[in-house]
C-alpha cells in the first residue's frame, strides 16, 4: 500500500514530453526543445573552476544546515549592492535548490487541512509540495488582464479560516510576469493582517527585461523569499538555492533542513561563492540580454501564427500562449507537434486546471538557431492541420 496523499499528487507531463524527445532523437530524429525551464547555457567558467577546487581540496564534507558561512554572507552583500536592502546573513538558509527551501517553508507552515493560495496557472511543483504536507491547495484563477498575478481583491475572496499563506512568484511560471511593488507591498498588509504569511518565489529575479529587478524584501522582514542559483546563474545540475525568513522562524527551519537534508551540497556551495563576483556577472548579463533577444523574436513569430499572447512577459524565459484557435486540448496539440513536427513544448494541463486546455508554455532556452527551426515547424505543422480542416 502506498501512502494516499500520492493520489494528489500529479505527474509533471513536460518530463514525460522530455523522455520521448529523448527517445525520438535517439532514433535520429531531430527535435527543437521549447519544454523545459533550463538554461541551455553552461555553468560559467569562473563558477566551474571554483567547484573544481573545493573538489581538488578536499571540500566535500557537511556544511552547517543553514549553509557555509561566506556563502550566506555573500546572499547579503548581493541584496545590499543590487536592492540596497540589508539582510542579517543568520536570516539566509542555503538549500538544496528552490524546491528544498519551498519544502521548509511548507513543513513550518502547513498543518493538515491548511490552505495554501496560489495562482492557476502555476509551477505544479507548489501544489504538489503542499499536498505532500496535507495541506489544500487553493487554485486562484487570474487572467491575462489581471497580469496572471494574484491581487488583495483575489486574495479577499478566496481568503479562509484554514488559509495559512499566500504564495506568489515574480517573475512567474509559466507566464513570465512580474507583480509590481505596489501592489505586492498591498497583498502583504491584507496577508499581515489576517495572520497569514507571504511566501515570495524570485528564482527569476534577475532575468527581467522591462525595469530594474525588485525583491519582496525591501518590504518588510516578515515575508519568506525563496531564491536560487539555477535559472539566472546557469548552476541547475549543482542543485543549490537559498531562502530568506524572519529571523524568528530560523531556529525552526534549521531544525527542520538538519532531518530534511542535513546540507545543501558543498563543492556546490563554495563554486556559488564566485557567481557574485564581476567576472561571472559579466557573463550572466551578457546571457541576460540573449534570452530578452530570443522573446523579442519568439513573441511577435508566434503571434503571427495565431497564438494568442495577449501579455509580454516582463521576465523568465516563458511564453504561455492561447492555442485556442488550433485546438481544445493542448495536450494532444503538445504531443503531436512533437512527434509530427519535432517541436517539443509544454501543456498547460501541468499548471493548472483554468482555461489550461486552451494553453501552452513556450520555453525560450535554447539558440536562436533552434527557435527560428521551431517556428518554421510550427507554422508547417499549422498548415497542415488547417488543411486536414479544409477537406
Amino acid at each position: 500500500m502506498i501512502a494516499q496523499r500520492l493520489n494528489s499528487i500529479a505527474p509533471f507531463h513536460a518530463m514525460a514530453l522530455l523522455a520521448r524527445a529523448r527517445e525520438l532523437e535517439a532514433q535520429g530524429r531531430s527535435i527543437v526543445h521549447m519544454e523545459i525551464g533550463e538554461p541551455d547555457f553552461a555553468t560559467p567558467q569562473p563558477v566551474v573552476d571554483a567547484g573544481i577546487r573545493a573538489l581538488q581540496q578536499g571540500k566535500t564534507h557537511y556544511t552547517p544546515a543553514v549553509g557555509l558561512r561566506e556563502l550566506r554572507e555573500a546572499i547579503a552583500g548581493h541584496y545590499l549592492r543590487q536592492f540596497e536592502v540589508q539582510i542579517d546573513p543568520r536570516r539566509i538558509l542555503v538549500t538544496p535548490g528552490a524546491s528544498g527551501a519551498l519544502q521548509l517553508i511548507l513543513a513550518m507552515l502547513v498543518d493538515p487541512g491548511s490552505q495554501v493560495l496560489m495562482t492557476d496557472p502555476g509551477y505544479p511543483c507548489n501544489r504538489n509540495f503542499v499536498f505532500l504536507f496535507e495541506g489544500e491547495p487553493v487554485m486562484v484563477p487570474v487572467e491575462a488582464q489581471q497580469n496572471y498575478q494574484l491581487s488583495a481583491e483575489l486574495l479577499e475572496q478566496y481568503w479562509s479560516e484554514r488559509t495559512s499563506c499566500v504564495m506568489v512568484a515574480s517573475p512567474s511560471n509559466p507566464t513570465g510576469t512580474v507583480i509590481s511593488q505596489d501592489k505586492l507591498e498591498t497583498l502583504l498588509q491584507k496577508v499581515r493582517d489576517r495572520g497569514g504569511h507571504l511566501i515570495v518565489d524570485e528564482i527569476y529575479q534577475n532575468l527581467w527585461y522591462q525595469e530594474a529587478p525588485q525583491t519582496a524584501l525591501a518590504l518588510g522582514e516578515d515575508v519568506f523569499v525563496i531564491n536560487s542559483f539555477s535559472k539566472y546563474f546557469g548552476m541547475t545540475g549543482w542543485r543549490l538555492g537559498w531562502l530568506v525568513a524572519p529571523q524568528d522562524a530560523v531556529g525552526h527551519l534549521d531544525i527542520l533542513a538538519q532531518n530534511l537534508f542535513l546540507s545543501a551540497p558543498t563543492p556546490a556551495q563554495y563554486a556559488a561563492l564566485t557567481a557574485f563576483q564581476p567576472e561571472t556577472q559579466a557573463i550572466l548579463e551578457c546571457r541576460r540580454q540573449e534570452f530578452q533577444q530570443r522573446r523579442d523574436f519568439l513573441l511577435p513569430a508566434l503571434r503571427g501564427l495565431g497564438f494568442d499572447i495577449s501579455v509580454q512577459p516582463q521576465g523568465a524565459f516563458y511564453l504561455y500562449a492561447n492555442c485556442g484557435r488550433f485546438t481544445q486540448d493542448s495536450f494532444t496539440f503538445a504531443t503531436d507537434l512533437l512527434e509530427k513536427a519535432g517541436v517539443a513544448i509544454t501543456p498547460g494541463i501541468d499548471f493548472g486546471r483554468h482555461k489550461a486546455a486552451q494553453h501552452v508554455r513556450f520555453a525560450y532556452t535554447t539558440s536562436m538557431q533552434q527557435l527560428q527551426l521551431g517556428v518554421e515547424r510550427i507554422a508547417e505543422f499549422i498548415g497542415r492541420q488547417q488543411k486536414r480542416v479544409e477537406k
